[in-house]
């Protein structure tokens, strides 16, 4: 019987190959950092959502250590019948109040939180508002929901308006706007505080998965909320612990206690998943900690940010604006992911790791190589990243 399935299946996989679609995984041969061993060799990387350089960090890793020792390596089992830790708990606790909400609930991953919302709290007399550029665990979560679906331009706050008009018009009850904090291929910042003047307007609750922000963004690090002084209107913040705080595995919905307390009881990801790993419970805990005690990781990543920017457009590449560490640098036009794939070759031939991006991951004509900054490069870094941009630039030329 698979003989016809396996023929299909490597048409497929040509058809993806041919069109220059591939993904390979490079593997390194170290622990992730801002300087990593690859089968190709060492590299400076730049390609990493190592945000805050916390992945490897020798407190978090201490932390984790330690949690093996005390807590054990695995969970075996779900939070609801034997998976639940005092750190579990612990770690909710501290998430709440960092965020200022009244609780929090773990997940495995982001991913899952997302894919575990919606379905519970919102029916088939719902409505669900939603960027057109929201992550694919947001667009799948949604998915499973029998709500009514609308889809609003990115931060277009005239067709969000419109949106929610139809909403009404169709007799919604409840409605919630949907949105990343920051949007993870271009590095731009939803317009929180317009979207909860607008939320409050038509009386919707507002989600914002802020995987992309927390930790570095805002005053205290706490995400968008902050940055637009809207943390009290946000009804709904999922996010991950795989990307600045320590980089490793976990999400997590913080909210309003009811609506924590039913995901508990009916989120279907949260009720059929294996607990979160004690090991990385614990290094997450630590890495939440120096968020809250220092502020000199999330300034070395401001300064390292404004540095490479900076460096780049004086360099004559043109860059999309903004001010977040994910800096998209842009190859415009019919050849632009051609260019685009043989500069990031050449630049990891050189030794520093950045990766292409090409549609459909992104709209036609607007290749780019996404560069991501951490709080672990060094000035010497940025400014080898940036010369191995110029040189790899000359060569294909």
């Amino acid at each position: 019987m698979y003989g016809s399935v396996k023929d299909e299946l490597a048409a497929t996989l040509a058809e993806i190959k041919d069109a220059g679609l591939w993904k390979s995984e490079r593997e390194l041969t170290t622990p992730q950092s801002s300087h990593v061993g690859t089968s190709g060799g060492e590299a400076l990387n730049f390609c990493a959502n190592n945000y805050l350089g916390f992945a490897d960090h020798p407190d978090v890793v201490a932390a984790s250590k330690a949690a093996l020792d005390e807590w054990g390596f695995g969970m075996a089992s779900v939070r609801f019948i034997c998976g639940t830790q005092t750190q579990h708990s612990r770690l909710e606790q501290a998430l709440s109040e960092f965020f200022g909400t009244e609780a929090t609930i773990l997940y495995s991953s982001c991913f899952d939180a997302n894919g575990g919302v919606f379905e519970v709290l919102f029916g088939a007399e719902d409505a669900i508002i939603s960027d057109e550029l929201n992550h694919a665990s947001i667009i799948d979560g949604i998915r499973l929901s029998k709500a009514g679906r609308y889809r609003y331009k990115n931060a277009d706050m005239a067709d969000l308006r419109a949106q929610l008009e139809a909403a009404v018009a169709a007799g919604a009850k409840r409605k919630v706007i949907v949105t990343d904090g920051v949007f993870s291929m271009d590095g731009f910042f939803a317009p929180l505080d317009e979207i909860c003047d607008l939320a409050d307007e038509f009386e919707a609750m507002v989600l914002v998965d802020d995987s992309h922000a927390v930790g570095f963004v805002g005053e205290g690090g706490r995400g968008t909320p902050e940055k637009f002084g809207v943390m009290d209107r946000v009804d709904i913040i999922t996010g991950t612990l795989g990307k600045a705080l320590g980089g490793a595995s976990g999400g997590y919905v913080a909210a309003h206690q009811e609506i924590v307390d039913l995901l508990r009881q009916r989120s279907r990801p949260y009720l059929f998943s294996n607990s979160v790993a004690p090991g990385v419970v614990a290094g997450s805990l630590k890495a939440l900690e120096l968020v809250e005690s220092s502020a000199s990781a999330r300034d070395a990543l401001s300064e390292n940010t404004v540095l490479f920017r900076a460096l780049m457009e004086e360099a004559g590449f043109e860059l999309l604006p903004g001010s977040h560490p994910i800096t998209p640098v842009m190859f415009p036009g019919e050849d632009g992911a051609r260019l685009a794939g043989e500069i990031a070759d050449r630049m990891l031939a050189d030794g520093v790791y950045v990766i292409p991006f090409s549609f459909p991951v992104v709209p036609r004509g607007k290749a780019r190589i996404r560069v991501q900054l951490s709080a672990a490069h060094s000035e010497e870094d940025v400014r080898r990243c940036v010369d191995a941009f110029v040189a790899a630039r000359d060569a294909v030329a």
